[in-house]
């Protein structure tokens, strides 16, 4: 079960180059706490090489309901989307996969992740959903519940550059139909990134599932 786990999060490391364009929504409780070790990991800004599509994404809005989440997730922060990357490669590959298996616990859902602000430095949580909380900790671990309850899910397709067009849509779905959010948004990844040979697929057959929590 573990090589099953690390190999998915092998694949998610790839995603990373990702989204880092949440949102700055902070009605989220334990989302919105920044860790401090984290933030001393950030040593230096650099500025990112910006990427051009000419392919816009496909993005479909639905109303919809989350049902209720155990996270096992870890924090961490980078100065570049290459870093991101290497830092999600040990929270999944490392400390989530340990935490599983130190507790002999099932994954209950697909990689998902917070990210705190859209420009560098990055500040996110990532985790993936267990079947219950585990009672032996693992450095750096922890767990956060989400509440079933109403959402806006865009349904994403495209490269993760793109995914900003993703938060953009649900903001303004959600400023037509009159909702207020209630919590910080969040990704899932549902789509492995790479084929059988490990090597990357068509980004727009890669879905994203964007969570707005709205009241």
């Amino acid at each position: 079960m573990v090589n099953k786990t690390r190999n998915l999060f092998s694949a998610v490391m790839l995603i990373s180059s990702i989204s880092i364009c949440s949102c700055s929504n902070n009605n989220g409780k334990e989302s919105d706490k920044q860790s401090k070790d984290s933030t001393k990991q950030v040593k230096e800004v650099k500025k990112e090489p910006e990427i051009k599509y000419q392919r816009p994404p496909i993005v479909n809005i639905v109303d919809s309901v989350m049902p209720k989440a155990i996270v096992a997730y870890g924090s961490d922060s980078a100065a570049t989307f290459n870093g991101v990357s290497t830092k999600l490669g040990n929270i999944y590959g490392v400390k989530v996969a340990d935490y599983i298996k130190k507790n002999n616990l099932k994954m209950a859902g697909a990689p998902m992740a917070w990210y705190k602000n859209q420009k560098a430095p990055y500040f996110f949580d990532a985790g993936m959903p267990v079947n219950k909380a585990g009672s032996k900790s693992v450095a750096g671990v922890r767990i956060r519940e989400i509440s079933a309850g109403k959402a806006v899910i865009a349904h994403f397709y495209g490269p993760f550059e793109l995914l900003p067009q993703g938060y953009e849509a649900v903001k303004e779905w959600m400023k037509d139909n009159k909702k207020k959010a209630s919590g910080a948004p969040y990704e899932i990844y549902l789509t492995d990134p790479l084929d059988k040979d490990g090597k990357p697929i068509d980004p727009y057959k890669v879905q994203t599932d964007i969570i707005f929590p709205y009241k």
